[in-house]
């Protein structure tokens, strides 16, 4: 059992990795990849946001819809969880760290809309998941995105170092990057 939860959350964080396997949370990937002190914010702020909304919602699901026979509100449900927890997150940061609420700017709300959050909770009620299991692969997909997000902060703020052709700057090298980062991600494929 604790092989199959470590397998688990290594499975989630590196082998199918939201950003890099799946293609979902790439807007705050590319708009707060910029700075690493963002990434870091925007990372820790997404880990909470998922972590909490899966245990509420995984509660809500099996404790509240399913015994009253309306899990097929499971959708609007769990969309009014996050945004509650999004809102919280975002008072709680702008009260104690104003500099780090600036610099997230419009993507801190945006969590609301990120598709990796619903994901999760989707998936954990979707996969037939137990408590253990959910509990991992809802720790493991959002540290997953934190680790590439401050990752790609890192090649990013140096790639603004660097000379780089023109037409080549911003944007552009940032995806040819993330596109090196899938495929050395790709190859922890084989591991589990």
């Amino acid at each position: 059992m604790f092989g199959e939860l470590v397998g688990l959350l290594f499975t989630s964080m590196i082998v199918n990795n939201v950003v890099l396997a799946q293609f979902l949370g790439m807007c705050p990937f590319m708009g707060v990849s910029r700075k690493r002190s963002s990434a870091v914010g925007m990372g820790m702020a997404v880990v909470f946001v998922i972590v909490a909304a899966a245990l509420v919602t995984y509660g809500l699901h099996y404790l509240v819809l399913v015994p009253l026979g309306l899990d097929y509100m499971d959708l609007i449900t769990f969309i009014l969880v996050i945004a509650s927890l999004v809102q919280l997150t975002e008072m709680f940061i702008k009260k104690t760290s104003p500099g780090l609420y600036k610099s997230l700017g419009v993507y801190l709300p945006l969590i609301t809309t990120n598709c990796v959050v619903l994901n999760v909770c989707l998936v954990n009620i979707t996969n037939g998941y137990d408590f253990p299991h959910m509990l991992m692969y809802s720790i493991g997909t959002p540290l997953g995105f934190a680790l590439v997000l401050v990752i790609f902060s890192t090649i990013r703020e140096r790639l603004d170092l660097s000379d780089v052709p023109e037409f080549f700057k911003g944007n552009p090298i940032a995806l040819v990057c993330a596109a090196i980062m899938a495929m050395a991600f790709s190859a922890f494929s084989g591991v589990i």
